[in-house]
């Protein structure tokens, strides 16, 4: 009996034994866990302050301090999204590479409720340029062309208006009375008529007044890459945007774009009365001219007078001097000198981008208005101030009275759909198609855009 007794006893004391290791070895490891774990917490309080810029710049991490830190970084989750320039519209952004080599264990982990920052990489909003140059009596007709322009554009634009001292104080103010929603769409810049090389009054006079400053934007904008020059008597009937996308057509020579003077050389002014050289079959025309100005003043223009190139500072004076008893059209003339002699640098658009009296009064002659339409209107030969072509004064007038932020559609194009009914009895007008083809399908997609798109349901 005392020997069972006896062996229950120091069973029972092997297992008190057992259980008092057990207590001690557990306790030791909790004593360990803490600890390590304040110390942790210490090294990245110390890690976020040295962050924030509060530890001497002197200090020297310890080796631990750089083990953990590497650590804390390698496993760090991706933090955001970059959005790239060339992610096409609608597509998923891809995450930001870093933590796509994390290693498995940390990708098993639960990230939980946690909020993440989310960053997002703001590109520069494109900007288009468009110049023009208004003396005289052009004030208002300017305006209606820049008034076109921003009313179905859709990217920014930047004016840049050249006038006489007298017109420039007019601009500002009569800009600067335009809705504040109009506004919000462009900027502008009024720069004096001035030119680089020569005799001012000389240029001045060449053509109409002050007309030859477009020979001299390159010289001048020396901080804008591209550039649409157009002259004041120019109305958009679609988003410039369209136009200023043909830079992209470029070939690696080119570096301007205009459209040809005529388009039938039997009835074309420069293959029958032009008495210096000029581009092509016809010439062009530089009412409407598209500018990479980069190119332009890195470029040696071949030319009749010397062996070698020129810059195109350079040119100028010399071609004007050269050819100023021949000339008609003045910079025009001298801009189809230019051309003529260095043919590869020229991108030649459609007669739509810059339609003129010329392509309806002597009859249809503008394929691409008649496929598409009239995409640029220019009403030269002062046709938006007589009745000698009711169809271009027409939309001159209607443009010119639409009152900002009405409905486009009851104040635009219904006005001009109704007066134009008036004009189908003369040359231009018996050709409606030409005029409205281009307005109707822009007025239709602002309608899309403003209207349709904001009111479907969502799926």
């Amino acid at each position: 009996m005392s020997q069972a007794c006896s062996a229950i006893l120091k069973a029972n004391m092997r297992i008190h034994g057992k259980i008092v290791v057990i207590t001690v070895c557990f306790g030791i490891f909790l004593l360990f866990y803490f600890w390590g774990s304040n110390a942790a917490d210490d090294l990245q309080l110390k890690t976020a302050v040295n962050e924030g810029g509060h530890k001497d710049s002197n200090s020297v991490p310890t080796p631990l301090e750089l083990k953990l830190d590497a650590a804390k970084f390698a496993k760090k989750p991706p933090i955001g999204v970059v959005v790239r320039l060339d992610e096409p519209p609608g597509g998923r952004a891809e995450p930001n590479s870093i933590g796509r080599g994390a290693n498995v264990k940390e990708k098993s982990k639960p990230r939980g409720n946690v909020a993440r920052t989310v960053t997002k990489i703001k590109h520069a909003e494109e900007v288009m340029h468009l110049a023009v140059v208004a003396c005289g009596n052009r004030l208002d007709e300017t305006l209606t062309m820049l008034k076109s322009a921003v009313l179905f554009s859709i990217k920014r634009i930047r004016f840049h208006i050249f006038a006489e001292d007298l017109l420039a104080p007019l601009f500002k103010e009569r800009l600067n009375q335009w809705p504040r929603s109009v506004i919000a769409k462009f900027q502008y810049s009024i720069y004096p008529i001035t030119f680089s090389v020569g005799n001012t009054d000389e240029w001045k006079k060449l053509f109409k007044p002050c007309a030859a400053q477009r020979l001299f934007l390159p010289v001048i904008l020396t901080e804008v890459d591209s550039l649409l020059y157009v002259d004041t008597d120019v109305l958009f009937l679609r988003p410039m945007d369209d136009i200023w996308s043909i830079l992209k057509s470029f070939n690696s020579t080119q570096l301007a774009a205009m459209a040809p003077e005529h388009e039938v050389p039997k009835i074309g002014w420069y293959s029958r009365f032009a008495r210096h050289p000029f581009y092509g079959v016809t010439g062009v025309n530089s009412g409407v001219m598209l500018m990479n100005l980069t190119r332009i003043r890195s470029t040696a223009f071949k030319n009749s007078m010397i062996p070698n190139g020129l810059p195109w500072e350079d040119l100028l004076h010399p071609l004007y001097q050269k050819y100023k008893n021949h000339i008609t059209w003045g910079d025009q003339d001298l801009l189809n000198i230019i051309f003529h002699y260095n043919p590869e640098c020229l991108f030649i658009f459609s007669c739509q981008w810059n339609y003129r009296p010329d392509h309806c009064m002597y009859g249809s002659n503008c394929k691409g208005a008649e496929e598409e339409g009239v995409s640029i209107l220019h009403g030269n030969r002062g046709v938006y101030h007589d009745d000698k072509q009711p169809a271009f004064k027409v939309l001159y007038d209607v443009i010119k009275e639409f009152p900002f932020e009405d409905n486009m559609f009851q104040s635009l194009f219904y006005p001009i759909q109704t007066k134009f009914l008036d004009t189908v009895n003369t040359l231009c007008g018996r050709i409606p198609q030409v005029f409205l083809k281009q307005i109707e399908r822009t007025m239709k997609k602002a309608f899309e855009e403003k209207v349709v798109r904001h009111v479907r349901p969502h799926k």
